[in-house]
């Protein structure tokens, strides 16, 4: 497996799960990926929020892909698990903002705005599960990723 397989993954299942900590409470809520490259994925969320301060504080994270099968196959998913760190490049912000312009509608529409939070899963690692490996999940490969801070 390689890491291109991991975007590949992740890219045409954009819809997942990301769990945080906050305090011995696990906290799980679904998201949409923004992007992913050779640098790892990025998500983009409100900092007022309160997954925005459970990953400031704990930045330890793991995230789920799912992609759906047909019965009696379970389908397939990705999992993530890795730490992440909050962007503050103003030129990726104004990207985010021509990507996606219905936050200029729930933030605003200066990427300066404070409230723009861009997250991005930096290093970890990833694997994939079926039911074909359920028993066996700990012999599965993983792939490792650094896309630096």
């Amino acid at each position: 497996m390689r890491f291109q397989d991991c975007i590949i993954f992740a890219k045409e299942n954009p819809v997942c799960y990301i769990a945080t900590m906050d305090g011995y409470q696990p906290r799980v809520r679904p998201f949409r990926l923004w992007f992913a490259d050779e640098r790892g994925f990025y998500f983009h969320t409100a900092t007022s929020k309160e997954v925005c301060n459970q990953m400031k504080i704990n930045p330890k994270v793991e995230v789920c892909f799912y992609a759906p099968g047909v019965a009696p196959d379970a389908g397939k998913m990705m999992r993530v698990t890795g730490e992440v760190e909050f962007v503050q490049n103003i030129e990726l912000k104004k990207r985010l903002l021509k990507e996606r312009p219905f936050l200029k509608e729930l933030v605003s529409d200066k990427p300066e705005d404070p409230l723009l939070g861009i997250v991005h899963l930096f290093k970890g690692e990833a694997y994939f599960w079926t039911m074909g490996n359920n028993m066996r999940e700990r012999d599965v490969k993983r792939v490792r990723f650094y896309g630096g801070k």
